[in-house]
């Protein structure tokens, strides 16, 4: 590949090149850093916007993750203190534990047509994933930050507020990527919160929480009809709410009631 060489953007792939250096400095300074380094993986680095800032900060142990052939070549010519951090491969399907074995944070401009899936895979890993920053469509960024009682809040905002503390940095306009998506972007940080595990049990949390949202106009005592709740359960106040409307605590309150309900029938 030739030095003037540039990566062609893959529509396949979901890629738009930030090229404003302004923005992509500031997304790097979204990271929350201490007096000691740590790991940090890039997801997606295309062509290096973001690693050329985040390579030469000593406080960062970087890694990137790349699926784009192309863009793991021009990393490799344009950025060769990144010899052997080059995973070439799907964030979505790659062993994490290959990449750093303890804990890490995760920066990236995510692809806005997986950026859902990469959350849902962070929060397997929250354990181990002490903070996110990152890019992705304004609309699902929304969607993330969202309070309860906003008609944005949805299952991704209650799953990743139940574990992460969330902020929106920045908005970012159309026109600094190459080529220009439709949408408008942001940036937001997540950071771990204090909670460690769920005092109810985490499937049922979850199916709880996506039955809920899944038929989202209808009241809870309606949503919830197809986990067979008992009659107390079914009688209860918070049912006669839509799922936008309740808090995570809100949502883990209602799991350890219908736990404990379920528990009752069983005779445990």
């Amino acid at each position: 590949m030739a030095a003037h060489d540039k990566v062609r953007a893959k529509k396949s792939l979901g890629q738009h090149f930030l090229h404003d250096e302004g923005i992509a400095r500031k997304i790097t300074e979204g990271l929350q850093l201490s007096k000691e380094a740590i790991h940090v993986l890039e997801i997606g680095p295309g062509m290096g916007v973001l690693t050329k800032y985040l390579i030469q900060n000593p406080l960062i142990d970087l890694k990137v993750i790349e699926i784009d052939r192309d863009s793991v070549a021009y990393l490799k010519k344009h950025y060769p203190a990144l010899d052997n951090r080059i995973h070439e491969g799907d964030f979505l399907d790659i062993d994490l534990y290959t990449v750093f074995e303890g804990k890490f944070s995760i920066i990236g401009n995510f692809p806005y047509n997986i950026s859902s899936q990469i959350f849902f895979r962070v929060l397997e890993q929250r354990n181990r994933v002490d903070q996110v920053v990152c890019m992705l469509q304004k609309e699902v960024a929304d969607r993330i930050a969202a309070k309860h009682g906003n008609k944005t809040y949805g299952i991704l905002s209650v799953l990743l507020q139940t574990f992460y503390n969330i902020e929106s940095l920045m908005k970012v306009p159309p026109g600094v990527f190459t080529p220009p998506p439709k949408v408008m972007s942001a940036v937001i940080r997540l950071v771990r919160n204090e909670r460690s595990h769920l005092p109810c049990d985490e499937k049922l949390f979850v199916t709880v929480v996506k039955t809920g949202f899944n038929q989202r106009r209808k009241t809870l005592r309606n949503a919830l009809k197809n986990l067979t709740l008992s009659s107390d359960v079914v009688a209860l106040p918070v049912l006669d709410k839509r799922a936008e409307q309740l808090s995570v605590e809100d949502f883990i309150q209602l799991t350890q009631v219908i736990e404990k309900s379920r528990a009752g029938q069983h005779g445990v």
